[in-house]
């Protein structure tokens, strides 16, 4: 099987030749489609997105005041956006804030509430039907896609804001440029505290980690090739400490799936207590120890397939009374379990100094890291030939 083959002939097995080839320089020849440079231009993203919302208009939904409800509709990473919303807002948002998946809205959306609809192509069908739902209902519409898109004809009828969001990459690329405007929106609503300055430290933490994760940068100062080689040829499973973290889990399991094509298991920590846990005792987990020789150099490569546990930890801020204090002891439960069970797992602490700030910093390593391991099995980042068959077969989609 060639390297351009649907496989993973990048990958060996051999610790050594898979650290050469995820640590070597990547040209533009090996990053197909420029998804790392994507990436890269997270910070950039955020920036441009948070000017292109001041100029959207959204100051007009303070007008109505606070809304019953927050509905954000969309699918993929579009979604992602509700749950980072609902996130930041975090348990004391004075009113609810709904993820809608599907078509249309749910039945309760009236004039008192408000829908976000985002879409990265401005073409998704559950955007649009969102769109269009609201805009009978009476409900205010704020919607978020590309320029020129069938969404903004949809939101320019309504007479309803947009904000034209340019489509550089494939939407899961692109998290923050969808995200931003959405931030900005729940800000005029009354929903969130979002200062500039949360804004600005987020995009220049974005900027540090894609300069710590370039391509020119060997492993052992690159945590995202580091995460990437210590995944290569594991099931990987993903938990996050609090709910923050849990999306930035949630995130990382849809990255590695889409790019580098690895099954994954992902979720919040107060979700694995309740069943999922047991994976560390089962055939990928503990019970593959006995087929492993303890003593064998792990550089041989001849370990059969196991987990690899990615916790990432957000442990609060320090006087930080707005929000339930973070089960560490959850936490550090699980990485005990792991450790008698061979199973190996790394722990990534989130950082920053505003929620924003934080989940950056446990979604833009990551992010790398997915690229890379995608790069060293062959595989495009930026083509997933199942993905467009999907939307082919469903007739549209984003």
């Amino acid at each position: 099987m060639g390297p351009d083959d649907d496989g993973v002939a990048g990958i060996t097995g051999d610790r050594r030749a898979d650290e050469a080839r995820i640590s070597g320089e990547l040209s533009d020849a090996s990053n197909p489609g420029g998804s790392l440079w994507a990436l890269a231009s997270a910070g950039p993203q955020l920036r441009e997105s948070a000017a292109l919302a001041a100029d959207a208009g959204l100051g007009v939904l303070a007008d109505e005041g606070r809304p019953r409800a927050v509905v954000v509709a969309g699918v993929g990473t579009a979604a992602r956006t509700g749950d980072i919303l609902s996130t930041v807002a975090g348990p004391r948002c004075p009113v609810p804030v709904l993820g809608h998946r599907s078509a249309g809205v749910p039945g309760w959306v009236g004039a008192a509430d408000v829908v976000l609809a985002v879409s990265a192509s401005g073409r998704s069908p559950e955007a649009l039907a969102a769109a269009e739902a609201a805009a009978r209902r009476g409900a205010r519409l704020v919607a978020v896609g590309a320029p020129d898109s069938e969404l903004q004809a949809v939101a320019e009828r309504a007479r309803s804001p947009y904000v034209a969001v340019p489509r550089r990459a494939p939407a899961r690329l692109s998290l923050w440029a969808l995200t931003v405007p959405v931030l900005l929106a729940a800000r005029e609503l009354g929903l969130v505290q979002m200062p500039e300055a949360d804004i600005a430290e987020t995009a220049a933490r974005l900027d540090d980690d894609a300069e710590r994760c370039r391509a020119g940068a060997d492993a052992w100062v690159n945590p995202a090739k580091e995460l990437a080689m210590n995944l290569a040829g594991s099931i990987p499973v993903i938990w996050g400490s609090s709910p923050l973290a849990g999306v930035a889990a949630r995130r990382f399991g849809d990255m590695l799936a889409a790019n580098a094509r690895y099954p994954v298991v992902s979720g919040e920590l107060g979700e694995v207590g309740r069943g999922r846990v047991g994976l560390l005792d089962g055939v990928f987990g503990s019970l593959a120890e006995g087929e492993r020789d303890i003593f064998a150099d792990e550089e041989e490569g001849d370990s059969p397939t196991r987990l690899r546990i990615v916790l990432m930890r957000d442990d609060g801020l320090d006087g930080d009374d707005t929000t339930p204090k973070p089960d560490t002891r959850r936490a550090d439960a699980v990485a005990k379990l792991a450790e008698r069970r061979g199973v190996r797992c790394d722990v990534m602490p989130a950082e920053g100094g505003c929620a924003l700030e934080r989940l950056a910093s446990l979604i833009a390593v990551p992010d790398f890291a997915s690229v890379y391991l995608a790069l060293a099995h062959g595989l495009d980042p930026m083509r997933v030939p199942a993905v467009a068959e999907m939307k082919e077969e469903a007739v549209g989609g984003e």
